[in-house]
């Protein structure tokens, strides 16, 4: 099919939560516009970002709905649908379409899980095939959903088959692999670059496009980062990727991605809540020593704008 290819940075929402651990939709309206002001060109909701593995069935169409709402034609939604039941992917594909998203994503089932390419392309098919004029994006995250089935040849097979298959959300560091991928059909593939602390690496490769969670509040580095590699800056791109790369170590000593990153957006004043069990929380002292982590490092100064 043809369509606009993503470009720019995707965020990956976080889902905002009350106290006990039920979602809170009240606050995504906010959260967009959040996103908006800060050049964010769309959403790849209930993701791994969001908990969307965590959700019931009915949650993650509550979460689309309140997310399709803030859609605009240079904010797009894209909505994941993936999970260990096929019959679930395709009610979350069909809610999906029905409620205006640009486009779906399914990662890899992550309990059984498919033993070849062509047992992935058949599980996939049948999801796509329920919305055949919506982009397709195929979500490779093995290190979550341990499906380390070779891209490449997914898509040599993809275009017959699934004719709305538009590309990968790549979230892996093989980058030979990712360099594959862009080289089939072409470059016909939207390749979404899915490491924010290797951006730098996928822009040299021809990455035209990234979803990730710091986007969505380190967006200033990102965007420095890539206007100094469009300039052919490269000296400054570093810099700002090491600055990414300082961030991530904090992350990392707070509880990862999700954990930590819900508490810096509280942290800005986005109320995302806590995190759902089996992720765990900060306590207040952790979050006090987080703050002066951040300070360390001028995140602060950075961000004051967003």
């Amino acid at each position: 099919m043809n369509f606009n290819k993503l470009q720019g940075m995707i965020a990956a929402p976080f889902t905002p939560m009350h106290k006990d651990g039920s979602i809170n939709p009240d606050p995504i309206k906010e959260y967009a516009d959040f996103l908006k002001t800060n050049n964010i060109s769309g959403a790849f909701v209930n993701g791994t970002t969001g908990e969307g593995i965590s959700m019931t069935i009915n949650e993650r169409k509550i979460l689309a709905e309140e997310w399709l709402k803030t859609a605009t034609s240079d904010f797009r939604i894209i909505v994941h649908v993936g999970g260990p039941s096929i019959e679930a992917c395709k009610s979350l594909a069909k809610h999906a379409k029905e409620n205006g998203a640009f486009a779906i994503a399914l990662m890899g089932p992550n309990f059984f899980k498919p033993a070849t390419v062509d047992i992935l392309i058949e599980f996939i098919s049948e999801v796509a095939g329920l919305v055949p004029d919506l982009p397709f994006f195929y979500y490779h995250i093995p290190s979550m959903s341990e499906v380390y089935l070779p891209i490449p040849e997914l898509l040599s097979k993809v275009s017959v088959k699934i004719p709305n298959f538009a590309g990968i959300k790549f979230s892996h560091h093989d980058l030979m692999e990712f360099n594959q991928c862009l080289l089939i059909e072409n470059g016909k593939f939207n390749m979404l670059y899915g490491y924010d602390e290797t951006l730098l690496c996928g822009l040299v490769l021809g990455a035209e496009a990234a979803v990730g969670s710091t986007y969505n509040y380190f967006s200033p580095v990102y965007h420095k980062l890539w206007e100094a590699f469009n300039n052919g800056d490269l000296e400054k791109a570093r810099k700002m990727q090491q600055l990414s790369v300082k961030l991530v170590v904090i992350l990392d000593k707070y509880g990862g991605g999700v954990v930590c990153g819900k508490a810096i957006m509280n942290l800005l004043g986005v109320n995302c809540g806590p995190c759902r069990l089996p992720l765990g929380n900060l306590s207040s002292s952790e979050i006090d020593q987080l703050r002066k982590d951040l300070e360390q490092i001028n995140f602060f100064e950075i961000s004051e704008y967003l």
